[in-house]
């Protein structure tokens, strides 16, 4: 029977130089450089293409299946709880770091945050969602069995369950997952299935199986073989062939969109002056000439509240919308001081088109933000001090509720999601539950100018392709700096425009209807059947272990 030490006394072993001296500087550097590696995987084509998503670039969706892989052969190696979890952790770290690194732009260049501080809370930040991974490496040291295929499933199954803490507790920062490695993979005609979770689940299956049968000598090769052609069967199955599709219901036509992308510099987006007058100036232009059945403006395309734009700006906008076959979304922030403020987006169409109207004939949908950013827009408690360290306006949002109702506009059901709102797909599916009125298209508004022209605007876009995959809808993207994009229901882009530039995306787009087995049961059981999957491997390793 095992015996759990206490946590004085877990921490106290911790804490011990002879612990921590063996960890040689080689398993140091494997981990670390392992743990880059499972970023960079996420970015790619980025890192060595021309373009995320558009095909060109060579997919790389094989090194995160290394990076585990590597990890998981230095934890096999361990006799010592601790000691796994230093490993874990320090691979966490780096994993964390190199997916996240530009907050260093948002903190320091935007917020005024002293460069050595910034760098102190993005590696605190790191290290804190790392012990998550701490966690389940010592776990996994402590109770996976011997033969190879459990061994393999513990330990997918620790690594899962660390990844759904990063999505559910302190608000939720699951950024940098591994399942979005495999957006262009061999395990792309799953996500409809499984979703982005199930693919970390498998991902770190086989990258543990690959480890484990390496130290196999006579089956080594055996067991690659099998491995490399179960991949091959997967990666052969039709995207999609899972949709419910009712033949019944005729699907949604095409929908001619412009989507604007304004380039507004982020250092003078809320400061007044010439970037609001040219915010106001220029979308405004965009949306009063556009010719397409939808334009949609990003986030905070009108960065003032309703009432401080200039007088009759608003209604000329409405004005302009009253008649014929044409609809807007525009980002802008609502509320006051007294009710509070929304991250929000706001739809206009003929009142004749159905909805609630304000003034004549114009019909006035609104969408307000429910996942809200920690720090830049709203304050976790006990944080006050840091926020105040940094100069990010409108700090603290009120929160819109789960599955708000789309906008209807030409039989399309148009769900909005703001920023990195379409990072949490158990939310979105909450969308999902009754067929009739689930949507058609996805739009995510975006201003990914906080963290420059960097790696986090070809992230973003792998989470949205990632999203269309899964739900089987089509995805647009309008955005200040990039990646304003169409991507189909197929996770395909087709239409893009280059990042940081001013300009409009024309283009059409597909709806679609049917549903997924990933819609179907995530909009019923959100994350549940990935934790009761995770507690449950884990439970029977652990009374497997007390059995022997």
């Amino acid at each position: 029977m095992i015996s759990f030490p206490t946590l004085p006394a877990l921490l106290e072993q911790f804490g011990r130089p002879a612990v921590r001296k063996r960890l040689t500087l080689l398993q140091i550097a494997i981990v670390l450089i392992a743990g880059s590696a499972h970023a960079a995987s996420i970015a790619w084509p980025f890192l060595f293409g021309t373009g995320i998503g558009l095909g060109q670039g060579l997919p790389v969706w094989w090194l995160q299946l290394l990076a585990l892989a590597l990890l998981v052969r230095q934890l096999d190696e361990c006799r010592s709880s601790p000691r796994a979890a230093w490993l874990g952790g320090l691979f966490a770290t780096a994993m964390q770091c190199g997916a996240s690194w530009w907050l260093f732009i948002s903190m320091h260049d935007y917020g005024g945050l002293a460069a050595p501080l910034t760098l102190l809370a993005i590696v605190l930040l790191a290290a804190a969602l790392g012990l998550y991974y701490a966690a389940a490496s010592a776990l996994f040291v402590a109770l996976a069995p011997q033969q190879r295929a459990l061994r393999a499933l513990v330990f997918a199954a620790l690594w899962l369950l660390a990844e759904l803490a990063r999505v559910k507790f302190f608000t939720g920062f699951p950024w940098g997952e591994g399942g979005y490695a495999h957006v262009d993979g061999w395990a792309r005609p799953l996500a409809a299935w499984i979703g982005v979770h199930g693919l970390t689940f498998l991902a770190a299956f086989v990258a543990a199986w690959l480890a484990l049968s390496w130290r196999a000598r006579r089956t080594r090769w055996l067991s690659m073989g099998v491995a490399a052609l179960l991949s091959l069967a997967v990666a052969w199955l039709p995207v999609h062939s899972g949709v419910n599709m009712d033949a019944s219901v005729p699907p949604p036509g095409l929908l001619s969109v412009a989507l604007l992308q304004g380039n507004i510099a982020q250092e003078e987006k809320f400061q007044g002056g010439t970037g609001v007058a040219t915010a106001l100036a220029w979308y405004g232009a965009q949306l009063r000439d556009a010719k397409a059945t939808l334009v949609v403006a990003p986030e905070t395309a009108l960065p003032l509240l309703p009432q401080q734009l200039p007088e009759g700006y608003l209604q000329a906008l409405q004005a302009r919308f009253a008649n014929g076959e044409q609809a807007a979304l525009i980002g802008l922030p609502m509320g006051s001081h007294e009710a509070g403020y929304t991250n929000s987006v706001i739809g206009l169409k003929p009142a004749a088109a159905g909805g609630p109207a304000s003034g004549p004939n114009t019909a006035v949908y609104s969408y307000s933000k429910h996942h809200l950013v920690p720090f830049g827009e709203f304050i976790p408690w006990g944080f006050r001090w840091f926020t105040q360290l940094m100069k990010i306006p409108l700090g603290d949002f009120n929160r819109g509720a789960v599955g708000q109702a789309s906008f209807d506009w030409q039989g399309q059901r148009l769900a909005p999601n703001i920023c990195y709102e379409d990072l949490f797909g158990e939310e979105l599916g909450a969308r999902f539950v009754n067929a009739a009125l689930a949507p058609t298209i996805f739009v995510n508004v975006s201003n990914i100018g906080w963290f420059g022209n960097t790696v986090a605007i070809d992230q973003h876009l792998q989470i949205s392709r990632m999203r269309a995959l899964e739900f089987g809808r089509p995805m647009i993207r309008a955005t200040n700096t990039g990646a304003t994009v169409i991507i189909d229901d197929r996770g395909e882009v087709t239409h893009s425009l280059p990042r940081y530039t001013r300009g409009v995306l024309a283009g059409e787009v597909q709806g679609r209807s049917g549903i997924t087995p990933y819609a179907w049961w995530v909009a019923r059981y959100g994350l549940w059947p990935w934790w009761a999957l995770g507690l449950a491997v884990a439970g029977l390793a652990l009374l497997t272990r007390r059995r022997r």
